[in-house]
């Protein structure tokens, strides 16, 4: 398709009738693999998920039946600059919901992604993400301001799923409510009750008996400190992601399938983006939303300041016709190192467990002396690159989860495996997220660093990334809490490979 063709299809999408019509098929299918490069048919395809393909991926329905849409209306603060061009790198959803944001306040957005929406590499790919608001393990005002924003993205999440569900014909969120349960109290668990407390948010304190009632599958006895979040739930990641595409394209945003790399900076101004078909790209600000991929981006600033651990997830089967392990039968749940969260109806994948209990210790015979335990193996350097870490989840990993069952579930110990995932995850220095402009540019924007938290907050993330780069009123408090980070890692800055 030539610029004109897609300029044709911006102005529809700003007017708020852009839908693949029939015109736009037929001029699409006469761009046949005779007449285009791998490269376009590539980007093609890319702009039909991009569409509003992706709510047919999504909801199963025919594109007629998402042909009527609202058009995009900019939000009533602030200021609205219409002529403001801005790229943003990174189609996940903090760069996807950014990319939207500025939109509807009257940006000319171009959003760039090297894989593609929801892909298996990226922060925000797997099928779904918890969102709960228990941050009583974040030091200082941290807790805080993770605590209140995490309520409203609770307010948000539901909100989206209320309006958007029935378009795209599914659920993308699913109140489950979130139990935390310790053998006993602890710094975590007294501060997030004291937030609560203090920020009036609805929550309960169970005994064993409590939660056997309830759940009776839970394996609760061993726990005396037991909290439970009624209003926390589930969302469904990648769904949400593809669902903010269409959005997106909804709104105006034009979408290239493409590698990019900054380009010089000249008297405090980035000036382009080099594609990886040789091109450039031009535009006024520039908002670099590419999860773990930043720290290979900018390598020099972030080296010692981002570690990128993966997380690991096992999916397993549930008892035949026992719907007490899907959701919203069962809260989210949360053990000491282990969080998981029941089957979603939606899709299925399983009872999805994240961590792992250790092995037990080998007892030495009587009278030995116990034997000193093996050097760690030396650390695999693709695992600190998110082009090439391997995304599979080894026997130890695997077994590790199901002991997690065993004490806490145990009539799903023996449940089949289904699926690994595992995704980076990006901590900084820090442990906050950056939204703040990139040092030495004063036109390029970073977003990032969700410290494996960073999902659930993508409502307000985006909004707030939006309204920086376009020079609107945001808190002071939290443009200072969401700077770039200064104070470096010990050592070399490289985390290994667990969460």
């Amino acid at each position: 398709m030539g610029s004109a063709g897609r300029a044709r299809l911006r102005i529809a999408a700003r007017a708020g009738i852009f839908a693949r019509s029939q015109a736009h098929d037929r001029m699409s299918d006469q761009n046949d693999s005779s007449t285009l490069s791998p490269a376009e048919l590539q980007r093609r395809d890319f702009l039909r998920l991009a569409g509003l393909g992706a709510g047919a991926l999504i909801s199963g329905v025919g594109v007629s039946e998402l042909g009527a849409q609202r058009p995009a209306t900019p939000s009533s603060g602030g200021a609205i600059r219409r002529s403001t061009r801005v790229v943003v790198i990174g189609a996940g959803v903090w760069g996807t919901s950014t990319a939207l944001e500025l939109a509807r306040r009257g940006a000319s957005v171009t959003l760039v992604d090297q894989y593609g929406p929801g892909n298996s590499r990226s922060t925000s790919g797997d099928e779904t993400r918890g969102i709960r608001s228990s941050y009583g393990d974040r030091a200082g005002a941290t807790g805080e301001l993770w605590t209140r924003w995490a309520r409203e993205a609770i307010t948000r999440w539901k909100a989206f799923d209320a309006e958007h569900g029935p378009r795209f014909g599914t659920r993308f969120f699913y109140e489950t409510g979130d139990i935390i349960l310790r053998e006993r109290a602890e710094p975590f668990t007294t501060r997030t009750a004291e937030l609560w407390t203090q920020l009036g948010v609805k929550f309960d304190r169970l005994t064993p008996d409590d939660v056997r009632r309830r759940w009776p599958m839970f394996a609760a006895d061993r726990y005396s400190e037991i909290l439970y979040e009624p209003d926390a739930g589930v969302a469904r990641a990648r769904a949400s992601v593809h669902a903010l595409v269409a959005l997106a394209r909804d709104a105006g945003v034009d979408f290239r399938l493409s590698r990019a790399t900054p380009g010089a900076i000249v008297g405090g101004k980035m000036q382009d983006l080099r594609l990886d078909d040789g091109s450039t790209l031009g535009a006024d600000a520039f908002v670099f939303a590419c999860g773990p991929w930043l720290r290979k981006v900018f390598s020099e600033l972030l080296e010692n300041r981002m570690r990128l651990p993966l997380g690991h997830v096992c999916y397993f089967g549930t008892p035949i016709g026992d719907t007490r392990y899907f959701a919203p039968n069962i809260p989210s749940w949360n053990v000491p190192g282990v969080t998981g969260w029941g089957a979603l109806p939606v899709d299925a994948r399983g009872f999805r467990v994240r961590g792992a209990f250790a092995a037990p210790r080998p007892q030495p015979a009587s009278g030995a002396d116990a034997a000193p335990p093996p050097p760690p193996a030396a650390p695999d350097p693709r695992l600190q690159d998110p082009d090439l870490s391997p995304r599979w989840s080894n026997e130890d990993r695997i077994e590790g989860s199901r002991r997690v069952l065993q004490q806490v579930f145990p009539a799903l110990a023996d449940m089949p495996l289904l699926e690994t995932r595992s995704c980076h995850y990006e901590s900084s220095s820090n442990r906050n997220f950056i939204v703040d402009r990139l040092p030495g540019a004063d036109n390029a924007w970073v977003t990032g660093a969700g410290q494996a938290e960073g999902f659930k907050f993508a409502p307000l993330l985006g909004e707030f990334g939006a309204k920086r780069v376009l020079g609107e009123s945001t808190d002071a408090t939290l443009n200072e809490a969401f700077a770039f980070p200064t104070q470096d890692f010990g050592g070399t800055g490289r985390g290994d490979d667990d969460e």
